[in-house]
């Protein structure tokens, strides 16, 4: 049995989404991150970085969305959530979701997670001023060269929407106004269409 460790109001939303579309059994652990508990024994053990997601598989833990997300195509390949068979396409699709990991989360990261970089209240301050401005420019991006049609890798649905999904879920707390990027915007509606989309934001308590 597959179990995603799980937080809520996290990336690991993402996994969670793909798990649903993917039909394969699984369970869900959420991690209570208001009393820490990323940081205890217990789940140290689990996933030493102490973040989520986690997915514990038959043959070890699996961290960091992209691996989780690529995971879960690959053992569901009948649900066709990634161009398997289609090296280019699939490395197109492994180069969206590691721009959402390494540069967008990242980015929106130094609003709440400064101290990740700096023990200076004042440098902490000047990152969270600066996230508005890199969150636009980054969906900016996405919404002019990325987004390939209804979908991100164009008609195909595939487990880099979720991803874009659970992203974009965060622009309005970030101080960026999801209505400018009116493609983002429609692919957001798009999702919130998705049964499994609606159970996984069940599970999560959204």
């Amino acid at each position: 049995m597959l179990t995603l460790h799980f937080a809520p109001n996290t990336c690991a939303l993402a996994s969670l989404i793909a798990l649903e579309e993917s039909g394969l059994a699984f369970e869900v652990r959420k991690v209570d991150f208001a009393a820490s508990e990323q940081r205890s024994p217990a789940y140290l053990a689990v996933n030493p970085k102490g973040r989520v997601p986690a997915l514990a598989t038959d043959r070890g833990v699996l961290t960091e969305t992209p691996a989780i997300l690529a995971y879960v195509t690959q053992i569901a390949p009948e649900k066709r959530l990634a161009p398997l068979d289609d090296p280019f396409e699939f490395a197109r699709l492994q180069a969206f979701t590691s721009y959402l990991c390494s540069t967008v989360h990242v980015a929106h990261a130094h609003f709440r997670r400064g101290a990740r970089w700096s023990d200076d209240p004042a440098a902490q301050e000047t990152m969270r001023a600066k996230v508005p401005q890199n969150m636009a420019e980054c969906f900016g991006l996405i919404e002019q060269t990325m987004l390939s049609g209804p979908w991100v890798m164009g008609e195909a649905y595939s487990v880099a929407d979720p991803y874009l999904f659970t992203i974009g879920g965060w622009l309005k707390a970030d101080g960026v106004d999801p209505d400018a990027f009116p493609k983002v915007a429609a692919h957001r509606a798009r999702m919130l269409e998705r049964p499994a989309v609606a159970r996984a934001l069940e599970r999560a308590g959204n």
